[in-house]
């Protein structure tokens, strides 16, 4: 009888024992009838309730607990499928480069931690249903971190490492009648844990479906299809090949839509290849995700129905054309997310309902493909994309980042330090990741390319994973994007793969090697408030036919509920949950939250970026251009919009017939007005009919033109004003406000509207933004650190050595029309730097209100300019006139739309995991903050930018969780210039792009207006 060693467990070169060899991730019932059904007699769920001992190193364990005679029904209790860390044991632990035993246990590779590893020692007893009694019987483990050990009734079974795939072992021979004991214990670190340093949260335990299934004596264990399309992509062979425990009789029909299409049968053997030929097959595209059903019939030799096996199919063909990829026929862009499977209740334990939710979401964004970082992912998301229409980077589980990361930069490299690199001794458990990813999912039509993984640096390992991908299966291709920090195996990869190069880095090399097409595996590092100029690469793949696409980093936010000290909910990272080492905030990189799965602001750009319609609206035209690769524009809705001055005026129809990768011009079915107003004409796009992730009307494109009709110039009577003169205040009076602006204080210290006061606050010139993550990675708080004390210390007096301060008295003027104070700011910068705000009061209570600077060069640019207000909270309602309806950036407004949209102050609070700038809206052409009788102050400008939060921009900079702002009092309004924008390139260094940041190479002026209302 085999026995289990611990000592293996440190072993890379054992990874597997007895473990079934991998096969499809096909589904196979007892008849047709039970099929429709989903009635599953082949198959037991184990999940549930199993019984549990937790131990912090394998000392700790319990030795013999797997024997048939020791009792655990007294043991805790624990949940399968889930992660211990998340079911009370141990704690999740996000690290992103650096290995989370890193300075606890000092270790290397061919070692494991020792004095902190946990070990998971679980119980299930159960009796084998009576469905399945007489036949071998196996149990299949979906996922389980990082190692596995199995006995059933006291015998060893066999042991498994790879946490992504599944891990299935025969039990036949240790099965007994009655109640039977399975005994696992599931090792957090392991040999393999050195090849699995992804940028996650670290859990163990059995986190995916465990189930029991049997086989009926004459069964298909591995099932492969291929669609073999000629060159004109109308004709095609099924290809067919069935791996069977032994012979028998086989009956295979493929349909389309519940119509047969045709038949065959056959003698089945052990392993069997059979070919149908197709005419005419619909292909399956992102587009067009259209599906065959092929139905295997298994028989033994006397005719008796052994199984059946449904399959769907996808006709396809993908392929390098040249140098470049190609789907039937025509070149392919990628427009792509990185999708780590996570929930923030369950960490890697997905549930359906979410898993849907995300497919459903990047469909209705635009988004086309997924690149599943960095491992498999559970089985359900394959069948969502061959069934949606998502194309997908299928990746092996690789990643040994902190091995490299060292070696990265450095003029000497030492190569055996790498892993898995060179080293005989990891060849083979990596082969064996790529044949298991392989074998569970080659009959997806949505995996268009294999990786062989993710940042581990080059060498001739993962250059044989290249080549056993390509034994495999040539019908794809195969990707892995380290090579480029070690070209010595180039080939291991079959197209240039980078992250988070620039544009022009892109477009330089491309100039000197234009050997293999080019894509952005990692690209637009969405951590927090992010995606500026990701335009930029977008526009790349219409101008480069060698660039084609990217896959945004990453989709989803890795955070996890926890509840503050007062109960109350929040959204935890790195850090949280004590763990340390620990890389903190990094994990937030998502386009949508992690707590609700739903978009977050920067979805808005990222599905107009991606989408395949573009409309160029002028006047009285529109140029309609289709980058489908198989769709025509009549088969959506075009809708037009005319908008004056944000208010629909009319719709219309158009009909629009683009083919595929082709333009066409047409002229508007709305007429050019005369009258004078700001125009907006909306070209839509819509779904016809509905769709599984959207219903008709769902709009996916648009575009927008903007005009203007200019009213002839018109004399207005002005209102009254008076002025009142004292010694300390200036104060100016209508008929329904009055204003009071203080020497001593230095600003408006009162508005009065209607007799209520507006002011909290004098306003302030403010020149800061809570820095955003981005910020933060490019040192932009130390490069523009005395633009925030300019904001917090600028005064109208100056230090002059005595005992009270001087001051710059305020200049006034009085005219007719209105009445204008001046105030000049001393600001602490060195060298000492000047700026003055003028109010200009007008009769109705109009104060029109100009910043202006005169830049002094050493200080350079800043990250606002503008004027900050403080009012009650009680106006918490916005409106406003300008791009929207989510937050917009100078460098993240393509996707917007220019309208009048209303919220709540606290709407705008967008929910980073860590408070940062946020709820900026460009264009603005006015803003209300009123209160819920609607009163309130209205502002005015010619495309400024506005604010309204809860907050000052040092407050939320203070605050590294949500629930660390103070209590909301205020509303906080900063009307600016412009902000600089966002950025987005990465999150590490990438800075706002030039063009994207405030002009200091002139005088900067300013100029709006606010009213009480």
């Amino acid at each position: 009888m085999k026995t289990f060693h611990y000592e293996l467990v440190k072993d890379p070169t054992y990874f597997c024992d007895n473990r079934v060899e991998a096969h499809s991730d096909h589904h196979y019932y007892e008849n047709a009838e039970k099929m429709e059904q989903g009635i599953e007699d082949f198959r037991c769920s184990l999940n549930g309730l199993w019984k549990f001992h937790y131990a912090k190193n394998y000392g700790n364990t319990i030795p013999g607990f797997e024997a048939e005679s020791y009792c655990c029904h007294s043991w805790d209790d624990i949940r399968v499928p889930a992660h211990i860390q998340m079911e009370g044991y141990d704690a999740p632990q996000y690290a992103n480069v650096q290995f989370p035993w890193e300075g606890r246990e000092e270790i290397g590779p061919g070692e494991i931690p020792t004095e902190f590893n946990p070990v998971a020692s679980y119980v299930k007893y159960f009796e084998v249903p009576e469905k399945m009694q007489g036949r071998r019987v196996f149990v299949s483990f979906q996922g389980a971190e990082s190692g596995l050990a199995l006995w059933l009734n006291g015998s060893f079974v066999g042991y498994s490492e790879d946490t992504f795939t599944p891990s299935e072992f025969e039990l036949t021979p240790y099965l007994k009648k009655g109640e039977n004991k399975l005994a696992a214990q599931v090792f957090k670190w392991t040999s393999s844990s050195w090849c699995e340093d992804q940028d996650f949260f670290r859990f163990s335990g059995i986190y995916r479906d465990v189930y029991l299934y049997a086989i009926p004596e004459v069964h298909v264990q591995d099932l492969k299809v291929q669609t073999l399309l000629d060159e004109s992509f109308t004709n095609a062979e099924l290809d067919i090949t069935l791996k069977a425990t032994k012979g028998g009789r086989v009956r295979v029909t493929l349909s389309k839509d519940g119509g047969k299409l045709q038949t065959l049968e056959e003698t089945l053997e052990e392993v069997s290849h059979y070919v149908m030929k197709v005419a005419a097959p619909k292909l399956w595209s992102a587009e067009t995700p259209e599906l065959y059903d092929l139905l295997i019939e298994v028989t033994d030799e006397n005719g008796v129905l052994n199984e059946v096996i449904p399959q769907r199919v996808g006709f396809r063909r993908f392929e390098m054309k040249g140098n470049i990829m190609t789907l039937n026929g025509r070149r392919i862009v990628f427009k792509g997310v990185n999708r780590h499977e996570f929930s923030s209740v369950t960490g890697r334990c997905v549930s359906r309902e979410e898993l849907v939710k995300d497919i459903v979401t990047m469909k209705q964004n635009n988004i086309n493909a997924i690149r599943t970082c960095h491992y498999p992912d559970a089985e359900g998301i394959y069948d969502l994309c061959d069934e949606y229409g998502l194309y997908m980077i299928a990746e092996c589980n690789m990643e040994s980042h902190g091995t490299w990361d060292t070696q990265e930069h450095s003029t000497e490299r030492n190569y055996d330090a790498v892993i898995p690199g060179d080293h005989p001794e990891w060849q083979d458990m990596m082969l064996d990741r790529v044949n298991s990813t392989y074998q569970r999912d080659k009959n997806h039509p949505a995996i268009l390319i294999w990786s062989c993984g993710n940042e581990s640096f080059g060498g001739r390992d993962i250059f044989e994973m290249s080549q056993l991908f390509r034994k495999l299966d040539p019908t794809r291709l195969v990707h892995y994007e380290g090579v480029r920090n070690d070209r010595r195996y180039n080939d291991t990869s079959d197209m240039e793969s980078q992250m988070y190069p620039s544009v022009e880095d892109i477009r330089a090399f491309l100039a000197k090697d234009s050997s293999k097409p080019f894509i952005c595996c990692e690209y637009a590092h969405a951590m927090g408030n992010s995606c500026g100029a990701m335009h930029k690469y977008t526009d790349l793949s219409d101008t480069e036919p060698l660039y084609q696409g990217g896959f945004i980093w990453d989709y989803i936010d890795q955070s996890i509920y926890k509840k503050d000290r007062y109960g109350r909910e929040y959204q935890a990272y790195g850090g949280d949950f004590d763990d340390h080492p620990c890389d903190y905030n990094f994990s937030g990189n998502g386009i949508v939250y992690g707590g609700n799965r739903d978009a977050s602001p920067k979805m808005q750009e990222v599905k107009f970026n991606y989408q395949n319609i573009t409309a160029k609206v002028e006047k009285d035209l529109v140029t309609v251009i289709n980058r489908n690769l198989f769709v025509n524009t009549a088969d959506f809705d075009c809708v037009v919009l005319l908008e004056k001055d944000g208010m629909l005026i009319k719709t219309a129809a158009m009909q629009t017939d683009a083919e595929p990768l082709s333009e066409k011009t047409y002229p508007l079915p709305v007429p050019v007005q005369t009258l004078p107003g700001e125009y907006a004409v909306t070209v839509s796009f819509r779904l016809k009919k509905d769709t599984l992730w959207a219903k008709s009307g769902h709009e996916v494109a648009f575009g927008q033109g903007v005009y203007r009709v200019e009213a002839p110039a018109e004399t207005k009577k002005m209102a009254k004003f008076r002025v009142i003169r004292s010694a300390h205040n200036f104060g100016v009076k209508g008929e329904s406000f009055d204003v009071l602006f203080s020497y001593l204080n230095g600003g408006l210290a009162s508005y009065r509207y209607g007799g209520v006061e507006m002011m909290k606050m004098i306003p302030r010139p403010n020149f800061w933004r809570a820095p955003s993550d981005n910020d933060c990675g490019s040192l932009m708080p130390m490069r523009y650190a005395q633009w925030k004390t300019a904001s917090m210390y600028l005064s109208h007096k100056y230090p002059t050595g005595g005992r009270y301060p001087g001051a710059t008295a305020p200049e006034i003027k009085v005219t007719e029309e209105y009445a204008q104070i001046t105030y000049t700011y001393v600001m602490p910068t060195t060298p000492e730097s000047r700026c003055r705000l003028t109010y200009q009061v007008y009769g109705d209570g109009t104060i029109r209100t100009t910043l202006s600077y005169d830049p002094v060069k050493e200080l350079g640019d800043m990250p606002e300019f503008g004027v900050m207000f403080k009012f009650d909270a009680d106006y918490d309602n916005v409106t406003w006139y300008g791009m929207g309806p989510a937050e917009t950036y100078v460098d993240r407004c393509r996707g917007a739309k220019l309208g009048i949209y209303k919220n709540k102050v606290q709407d705008n609070m967008a929910a980073y995991l860590v408070p940062q700038e946020c709820g900026n809206k460009v264009g603005v052409r006015w803003a209300t903050v009123t209160d819920r009788k609607g009163r309130g102050m209205l502002f005015s400008g010619d495309c400024m930018e506005f604010s309204a939060l809860p907050y000052t921009p040092h407050e939320l900079e203070n605050a590294m969780h949500p629930f660390e702002l103070p209590q909301v009092h205020y509303t906080v309004v900063r009307v600016s210039g412009q902000q600089m924008g966002i950025a987005g390139d990465d999150s590490w260094g990438a800075k706002t792009h030039p063009e994207y940041l405030l002009d200091v190479t002139k005088k900067m002026e300013f100029t709006f207006g606010f009213k009480g209302i």
